[in-house]
């Protein structure tokens, strides 16, 4: 089985909750599956601007991203984040590899267009090759992905870490894709975790405004995946990670999943 895991928020700043993520991908790669892991970085991104004297802007969720701001991003995102989060791996006894999607080629995107403003070099994935991917797993090691890509002008753009870990799972042609998430799960109007959740049930949820901000990218990307030719979408729990290999072969009571219909 193929699984594409994307990892964010406290999740990756968390020491103690990064070791459990690592280690569940690691009993994943253990038990014969084949795990690629797609990561973020943004709170970690926002404290090295302000270190910097830097102050981030946000519009519609996404960051301003001057030239300076996407130099910052490519020392944090694919340089610190990615390295702890590949030695969090190689601590649980499994090799892995970390790379930014410029590398190779594997993802390529263009500037992001339709939303109004200008945000600099934020873009959106337009191509992706799993051949390094394929590499990487043929060897018996575990690609840990920053979500950075090469534009057509030679230029990298920071992309939505849910966007690329979408194009990363159907281009790979993955099993499944799971979001670890400092939430458990997508909520309805009284608070109580969806175990179940339809695309044509998220566009409803989003119109009654009943699901937005840092969720409705995660299920955009999860809609992706699905018509991509994903089988399995699950939005689980970074902090109950340790039951995560369990999901294939067994009923979990966390967590969402999402499905075509």
């Amino acid at each position: 089985m193929r699984v594409v895991i994307k990892i964010g928020g406290a999740a990756l700043d968390d020491e103690p909750t990064r070791h459990k993520c690592a280690r569940a991908v690691g009993e994943l790669a253990q038990d014969g599956h084949q795990v690629a892991v797609v990561h973020g970085g943004g709170r970690a991104l926002t404290r090295t601007l302000k270190l910097l004297g830097q102050e981030s802007e946000f519009v519609n969720g996404l960051r301003v991203t001057d030239r300076r701001t996407r130099d910052v991003a490519l020392m944090v995102l694919a340089g610190l984040v990615n390295k702890q989060l590949v030695a969090a791996i190689q601590a649980e006894g499994f090799p892995a590899l970390g790379l930014s999607g410029g590398d190779g080629i594997s993802f390529q995107a263009r500037k992001q267009q339709g939303l109004g403003s200008d945000l600099g070099y934020v873009g959106e994935i337009c191509s992706a090759d799993a051949r390094w991917l394929e590499l990487i797993w043929n060897n018996g090691g575990i690609p840990v992905l920053s979500s950075l890509a090469l534009g057509l002008d030679g230029e990298y753009y920071n992309v939505n870490a849910d966007q690329m870990a979408a194009a990363s799972a159907a281009a790979c042609r993955a099993d499944a894709l799971i979001f670890l998430t400092d939430v458990a799960g997508v909520k309805d109007r009284e608070g109580a975790v969806i175990r179940y959740l339809t695309i044509a049930e998220v566009a409803h949820l989003a119109a009654d405004r009943v699901i937005g901000g840092g969720m409705l990218p995660k299920l955009e990307a999860s809609k992706e995946a699905l018509r991509k030719g994903v089988r399995r979408v699950r939005i689980f729990p970074a902090e109950q990670a340790e039951v995560l290999p369990q999901f294939y072969f067994r009923k979990l009571e966390c967590g969402t999943e999402v499905t075509s219909a």
